[in-house]
């Protein structure tokens, strides 16, 4: 046995083998109570960081748990095809050659992202492999394979079949970058510190004077229909409907009266410009004022912008305030903060912005996700995430399905050129279903790439279809996930899951914290603080990451890491092989019984506090996995192999493995060995390459066999120990000895006398 371990020998090694030996495959026709869990995709652009490193070593625990349990496990991996990010990604490397995506035309483009996609779309697979995740790789799947595809045109005709999906004309995100529609979820917004405008808007008519309206976006002044007030704002009682003037471009505006009107912001009067804002729509829909849009999808302004056309957005601003200022129009300017959605992709200032687009009708399809989590059908843990999602639920909008881009899936609908027909279809029509034309044209837009990932816990085992792996997976168990994908992704699949499999698609939500540097900061590459988990894991270890990463992880809380933290791990797995090479120092090649069955007078007291620590530790560590303590589970272990094992044992079976009886050094090996095997088994899921290696450098293993198909340890029954001779006296008096040397060293400590003095 080595003297140190060298984790970049074994991890590839091990790796390498289980995949080869099929371990991580589950079938449907074996038995085992099932148990599956759906990898949440990450992007097929993605590469692995901190945050994938803690989302799937957690899912890899469970995992590798459950089949040690004898569960018939699936841990169903695969990659999204990620719309926006990938086309971006392309349109970039296009650009270095002088070519945009409208030279190459929309089926050449194509063809390009599928190369981009086979040549670099695995990348961050074979970083999860690194990581050591057990995912049953022959069931990996990708959100345009062909069967998903299939999956996503069914789920788009029968909600288009049953009016569910509708295409209209409303308020969307719109990123000017990406020249696309975002769904209300896809724009972050972040405060910022900006300015309150106070511009005047002159009076209708002879009678002169002015209202003065509260602004953060001026150059959205160019689409106002409006202004409005509250009805019980006594101020402007006298203000009648006769209007009043919009500065610039001199349109005589309606004066209207609103609820929604907040008389504490700014002067009480805002101003309506129904197309660029969504309450401002709603409020124009109330009194049927007609929508004017200012802007191209580039950001600049449009025809409607009379002198400013053409001009970018935000110069455009400028030259308003410019000119109302010249003009004796511009009253004041107020700091301001304010939330300004930013594109989740690109981080472009998103433009509200009145659009033609599909939509999903969601209130008639939340009810059932609303009880499967009010009934306890789905749990979600930590408890205080079930309020975040039912007060969504029970709020929710319809969903803006469509993308202005071309990489996703196209929208199935269909328009015939003779007779105006439009129809969904699940494939390529032949000809119009009404007139028989065989002229139609597609629809150009594609969906959200979220539509097809809220189909993943069913599309991804044949749904449509029929398949035993569908009937055998079924609802899934556990879903692992991060708190800011509860709207883009858990409840939609919630919604999926009973509209067309008729049950939920998991039995628990376990939401994780955000992984954050040690000055509580989110990790981002603009500030240069991440952490690349392939660095620690070659400097480091695998192991020590994952165990690192569940000691520090409380239940729910965010994480702070630092690169000292992986000491933590590392120093562990240390100290492991460090005692299983001072029992192969005494054991030779010969491996002892493992199996803990000891008869009455063999052991001595402190055998027995050892046997009862174990049997304390299984508890504490099968206990916390239940309840998804991840961090309590792997301390309970920590703390037991750590301290009483290797610090107080191993220490005190010297005398008896140098000069004791052969008989009572017999004995002491054979603790010993079960308590090392059981351990290993215990960190196994945590720490799977080192405990790999050292099942088979003890010879537990027999002829061949691997700790991931091992048993699960199970705690002793409770008289067991207590008739080997662990009484509560013997395991007091134990605990007594300890606490009388912790005494001492610690009065050595305060003295200054010498670890090594009597």
């Amino acid at each position: 046995m080595e003297k140190n371990y060298d984790p970049k020998a074994v991890e590839s090694r091990w790796y390498a083998k289980w995949v080869e030996a099929g371990l991580f495959h589950g079938r449907a026709d074996a038995g085992g109570e099932p148990y599956c869990i759906v990898i949440p995709p990450p992007n097929v652009t993605g590469i692995l960081h901190m945050g994938h490193a803690l989302n799937n070593t957690i899912q890899d625990i469970l995992a590798r748990w459950r089949r040690m349990q004898g569960r018939n496990v699936v841990w169903l991996p695969g990659t999204d095809h990620a719309g926006i990010a990938t086309q971006n990604v392309v349109e970039r490397s296009l650009r270095a050659e002088g070519l945009t995506r409208q030279d190459l035309g929309r089926e050449e483009f194509l063809k390009r992202v599928w190369q981009w996609r086979d040549q670099y779309g695995s990348t961050i697979i074979g970083q999860l492999k690194r990581l050591g995740a057990s995912c049953d790789w022959d069931r990996e799947r990708f959100t345009m394979d062909e069967g998903l595809s299939e999956a996503v045109a069914e789920v788009f005709v029968r909600l288009y079949e049953k009016g569910l999906i509708y295409r209209g004309k409303r308020i969307i995100n719109w990123c000017p970058r990406c020249h696309t529609a975002l769904s209300d979820e896809e724009s972050e917004h972040a405060p910022e510190k900006g300015k309150l405008y106070y511009i005047r808007y002159p009076m209708a008519g002879n009678g002169g004077g002015h209202v003065t309206v509260a602004t953060t976006r001026p150059e959205t002044l160019l689409g106002d229909v409006a202004v409005a007030v509250h009805p019980d704002d006594s101020r402007y009682a006298s203000l009648v409907s006769g209007g009043v003037i919009l500065p610039v471009l001199g349109r005589k505006l309606a004066v209207i009266r609103d609820t929604f009107v907040d008389p504490q912001f700014g002067t009480g009067v805002v101003k309506v410009t129904p197309a660029h804002d969504p309450n401002d729509f709603e409020m124009g829909q109330r009194h049927g004022l007609e929508p004017i849009c200012v802007m191209n999808g580039d950001g600049t302004m449009n025809d409607a912008g009379g002198p400013y056309a053409g001009l970018d957005r935000f110069e455009c601003r400028k030259r308003i305030l410019a000119d109302l200022e010249a003009a004796g129009l511009l009253e004041k300017i107020d700091k301001h903060e304010n939330a300004v959605g930013h594109c989740y992709r690109c981080d472009t200032v998103v433009e509200p912005m009145l659009s033609p687009q599909w939509f999903v009708k969601m209130k008639p399809l939340a009810a059932p996700a609303i009880e499967a989590v009010r009934s306890g059908k789905i749990v979600f843990v930590p408890e205080r995430w079930t309020k975040v999602y039912l007060d969504w639920m029970e709020n929710i909008r319809d969903w803006c399905i469509s993308r202005q881009i071309w990489w996703g899936h196209r929208i199935p609908v269909f328009t015939c050129a003779d007779c105006g027909h439009e129809w969904a279809a699940r494939g390529m029509p032949s000809a119009c279903p009404k007139c028989g034309a065989a002229r139609f044209t597609q629809d150009d837009d594609v969906l959200d790439t979220w539509f097809s990932s809220w189909l993943w816990p069913f599309s991804t085992f044949g749904w449509p279809r029929e398949s035993d792996d569908l009937a055998r997976y079924y609802p899934t168990n556990d879903l692992v996930t991060a708190s800011e994908i509860i709207f883009f992704w858990v409840a939609r699949m919630i919604v999926a899951g009973h509209e067309f499999m008729g049950d939920a698609p998991f039995r628990t939500v376990y939401i994780h914290g955000t992984v954050r540097d040690d000055q509580g900061r989110k990790m981002s590459k603009s500030l240069g603080n991440s952490i690349d988990p392939l660095v620690i894991i070659d400097a480091f270890s695998a192991d020590a990451l994952r165990c690192s990463l569940m000691m520090i992880t409380a239940t729910g809380q965010d994480v702070f890491v630092s690169n000292d933290k992986f000491e933590i791990g590392r120093n562990f797995g240390t100290k492991i092989w460090n005692a299983a090479r001072f029992m192969r120092m005494h054991s030779g090649d010969a491996v002892p019984d493992t199996g803990g069955v000891f008869a009455p007078g063999e052991l001595s007291p402190d055998d027995l506090f050892l046997l009862n620590g174990l049997q304390n530790a299984i508890r504490g560590c099968t206990d916390n996995l239940e309840k998804y303590r991840f961090n309590d589970a792997v301390l309970a272990v920590y703390d037991f192999v750590w301290h009483e094992f290797c610090d107080w044992y191993i220490e005190k079976s010297k005398p008896a493995l140098y000069e004791g009886t052969p008989d009572r050094k017999a004995a002491v090996l054979r603790v010993m060995h079960h308590v090392l095997s059981s351990s290993l088994r215990l960190l196994h899921p945590v720490m799977p390459f080192i405990t790999e290696e050292l099942w088979h450098e003890m010879g537990y293993g027999g002829d061949g066999g691997y700790i991931m198909n091992a048993p699960w340890p199970q705690p002793a029954d409770a008289g067991a120990l207590a008739r080997l001779g662990a009484t509560d006296e013997v395991l007091a008096y134990v605990a007594g000895k300890h606490e009388v040397v912790r005494a001492g060293r610690a009065l050595k400590a305060d003295f200054g006398i010498a670890a090594s003095a009597e």
